[in-house]
């Protein structure tokens, strides 16, 4: 049943957009704990709201999810995913990510934790960007 659920989850991940918000909220718990390296909330209006953010303030963001793995033995799934979208000042953003998910009895997901590099965002900002990339060029071990 785990490996399902989480298929589930990555489905409806994989295919959000603003009209499939609520299916995808279904399917956590109401105490749900989201983290990423921007954000740690709680709870299924905090993750709900989180995504209609997401949507007002990228164009076409979008998760194409690459894996979805069940350990029976450790009672823990994960996905590999990769997220698209526009942002506004920095533009074309696309990361690499996976996420651990948890999940509860009835197959909700009750934590879902983001790992995920978030210096592509830092690096494509304006000013602090380019400080980054000479402190990048520096500790490079490429010459």
């Amino acid at each position: 049943m785990s490996q399902s659920a989480l298929d589930r989850y990555a489905r409806l991940f994989a295919s959000l957009t603003p009209a499939t918000l609520d299916a995808l909220c279904e399917q956590v718990t109401e105490e749900v704990h989201f983290r990423d390296p921007f954000n740690d909330i709680h709870g299924r209006d905090a993750f709900r709201h989180l995504l209609q953010d997401m949507f007002a303030r990228s164009a076409c963001p979008s998760f194409t999810v690459v894996e979805a793995c069940w350990h029976d033995a450790y009672e823990i799934g994960w996905l590999r995913w990769h997220f698209n979208a526009e942002l506004p000042v920095i533009g074309r953003l696309s990361v690499e990510g996976c996420s651990r998910i948890l999940l509860d009895e009835a197959g909700r997901v009750r934590e879902h934790l983001d790992y995920w590099d978030s210096a592509p965002v830092y690096l494509q900002l304006p000013l602090i960007g380019s400080v980054l990339r000479r402190i990048q060029r520096r500790v490079s071990s490429q010459t």
